[in-house]
């Protein structure tokens, strides 16, 4: 027990960098289209001009220029040498990105060995896109936006966006990376009927309306839109990007308006296709990276060689990141990535098979793990989950049934519910008492935090939940184990969960206990991620048990979407935020009065770039949650264990696992991970395909 706590405070003798620190890019001369209006550096307010890299840039012009000396990954040498793919000089952007690792805490690390790593199914294969976490513009680790890909981003009122590229940037297969391929993306596919019905995706419109789009020259593209936009930045940097640019150059052969209708046949009937756009969608993956032959900007690309259980990524020759003395990233040659059940990855990692494995492993596995960790040679991390909740339990006030609709919909029932579960108890038997017990709010290191929220209908106390139930008329007659709903049938409470973390299938018998003693019945019935998803979705789904919201540490500036009626992803409301998010083409119009209160305030805070009334439209919104309880929290901030070989170095030993803003490991930065000893020994992956595009 005590070596558990130990880890999951960070006492351990292996240190790694500090993840907050900050990244730097280069200039030739400070561009004085870096400042804001006011002369000031940096992403402030929606209303004001942000720019790139301020503060870090302010550090690298302290960094002797000749210091800087481009070098070739002993991985490429060959290639370069038989004349594959040019020098690096030739293969880098005019103007690099270049980290100072010294700035954040970090060693200056070696090129060569392949990251080993599991995922539980093939889909996951979106590993790649999130640890490579190249994005036009990123969440640092602090997670504030910042320039990746982009040289440059200035913003004006939080409504015109210039998005400024790196001349000489390529794709991975050599092609140049220009604001062509930002145009392709927004003429070609978010407006084009066959490849987006729907229109241009909801971030991209204001009040309905699309932005003024105008791309000045290669390097330049600009986005204007009437009113402020402060979901455009924060959707460039999701853990799942929109990807508002493609490789037109090996696109544009799938696409109708590019290629004849006598070209396009063979290739619709090789891939066993519909029609043009449906092969176009097959070719265009960026975020699963499963068509090898599309190029990437991401660390790591697909390889052509592996099997269904077995994936390669094989570093990026044009990757636009570099360290200080001039080794290009990432350090590490690739992602060797195995697909295996979950159940079976603790014993692979404690045997020493993965070199960086978070993926399948829960907390109840952790003293595995930890007993494992002389044999396997690595050491295990906890770092506390991100999300807003761990566990939650979310009544479907779209569900079907008319009488279970009311009932849901009662919140007498969903305070009594969530009163009625032993939080301490879940978290001393499960978590050692390392999580948090609470319901659906923010973290205590969100700015947004309120220490009088978190106990709001949240304690236990069985008796005032009963009677609440009773106020409700949902009566238990002499004798019976369980009350009753209006129309007589047993107030059984369905919950559904996919049950892939052994910890939520253990709350759940907890709580069934505690239900028991208020008069409810709860059974928990378990199916595939997708289909509970496609079941809430259709209001087939009483209540689904599932994290809370994504961002558990938002600001003022931070999209409230996941608190109001606008995505059919929250699964207290789905069919609400069907009808947003396809302007009433599908779903139900909101018809009560506090959602619809939720939605009114989400909409002001679009429409609004002062700091003072963000901050105030979030704290009424986390306010209603707290008192109206549309989702039941059980615990939050439970550790997540990450597996990290001791010869992997660089890796932080705290952190927070988040999936957005963060992308898990992403914001990290695994591109700055190395091998201390990569050892020539070392086999490569087998398959492996050394020649470039």
């Amino acid at each position: 027990m005590r070596t558990i706590i130990d880890h999951f405070f960070g006492r351990h003798p292996r240190e790694g960098g500090d993840p907050g620190a900050s990244i730097a890019m280069p200039f030739k001369k400070l561009d004085s289209r870096l400042r804001g209006n006011d002369g000031r550096f940096g992403f402030g307010p929606f209303g004001k001009s942000i720019s790139s890299l301020p503060i870090p840039l302010l550090l690298l012009l302290a960094t002797p220029a000749a210091a800087f000396s481009p070098q070739e990954p002993a991985l490429l040498r060959d290639e370069v040498v038989y004349g594959l793919i040019p020098p690096v000089r030739q293969r880098m952007p005019d103007e690099p990105l270049i980290v100072d690792l010294e700035a954040k805490g970090r060693d200056l690390g070696r090129s060569g060995g392949w990251i080993r790593t599991f995922i539980t199914q093939r889909r996951n294969s979106r590993i790649a896109v999130l640890y490579g976490y190249a994005r036009l513009v990123g969440y640092d680790a602090k997670r504030e936006i910042v320039p990746d890909i982009l040289k440059a981003v200035t913003v004006h009122e939080g409504r015109d966006f210039t998005l400024t590229l790196r001349a000489g940037h390529r794709w991975s297969d050599g092609a140049p990376f220009t604001s062509d391929d930002i145009r392709y993306w927004w003429e070609d596919i978010a407006n084009n009927p066959m490849l987006s019905p729907s229109g241009p995706p909801r971030f991209m419109l204001v009040d309905g309306k699309p932005p003024e789009v105008s791309f000045p020259d290669a390097v330049t593209a600009r986005f204007r839109w009437d009113e402020p936009n402060p979901y455009f930045l924060p959707a460039l940097a999701a853990a799942r990007p929109p990807f508002i640019y493609r490789p037109a150059h090996y696109l544009k052969r799938f696409h109708a308006r590019y290629t004849g209708e006598a070209d396009l046949a063979p290739l619709i009937a090789k891939y066993k296709v519909r029609n043009w756009a449906a092969l176009h969608n097959a070719r265009d993956d960026m975020f699963r990276m499963e068509n090898p032959d599309e190029p990437t900007l991401q660390p790591w690309m697909a390889m052509s060689k592996g099997t269904g259980t077995h994936l390669l990524f094989q570093r990026n020759p044009y990757y636009h990141r570099f360290d200080a003395r001039g080794m290009q990233l990432p350090y590490t040659d690739g992602l060797d990535v195995s697909v295996m059940a979950g159940g079976l990855i603790p014993a692979q990692v404690a045997t020493g098979k993965a070199d960086l494995q978070a993926e399948g492993l829960t907390f109840s596995q952790v003293p595995v793990l930890v007993s494992g960790e002389r044999q396997g040679d690595y050491r295990t991390l906890l770092w506390p989950e991100g999300k807003a909740a761990e566990i939650a339990l979310y009544p479907n006030l779209n569900y079907n049934d008319p009488v279970w609709r009311a009932v849901l919909r009662d919140v007498r029932f969903r305070r009594a519910l969530s009163m009625g579960i032993d939080r301490r108890i879940i978290n001393r038997s499960l978590f050692f008492g390392l999580a948090q017990e609470s319901g659906v709010d923010v973290l205590p290191r969100s700015p947004l935090y309120k220490p009088e929220r978190t106990g709001l209908w949240t304690g236990y106390d069985p008796k005032q939940a009963a009677a609440l139930l009773d106020e409700m008329g949902l009566k238990r007659p002499r004798g019976a184990a369980y009350r009753r709903l209006p129309d007589g049938r047993p107030l059984e409470v369905i919950v559904e969960t996919a049950g892939e973390k052994p910890e939520v299938a253990d709350a759940m018998q907890i709580i069934a206990e505690t239900w028991r003693d208020i008069g409810v019945r709860l059974l928990v019935r378990t199916v595939d991620r997708d289909v509970l998803r496609n079941r809430v979705y259709a209001g087939q789904t009483m209540m689904a048990v599932w994290g809370g919201w994504d961002n558990g540490i938002p600001d003022p500036d931070s999209s409230p979407e996941e608190l109001a009626p606008m995505t059919q992803e929250n699964f207290s409301w789905p069919k609400w935020g069907q009808y947003y998010q396809t302007s009433g083409s599908a779903g139900e119009p909101i018809d009560m009065p506090i959602p619809q209160e939720l939605m009114d305030i989400a909409r002001r805070w679009r429409h609004t770039t002062d700091e003072t009334e963000r901050r105030a439209l979030w704290s009424a919104l986390l306010d209603i949650h707290a008192d109206q309880i549309y989702a039941i929290g059980v615990v939050s901030k439970t550790p997540q264990p990450i597996a990290v070989s001791n010869r992997l170095r660089n890796v932080p030993d705290k952190g927070l696992w988040l999936w957005d803003p963060g992308a898990y490991l992403g914001v990290y930065r695994p591109d700055e991970f190395y091998f201390a000893d990569a050892r020539p020994a070392d086999p490569e992956p087998s398959g492996i395909h050394r020649g470039g595009n």
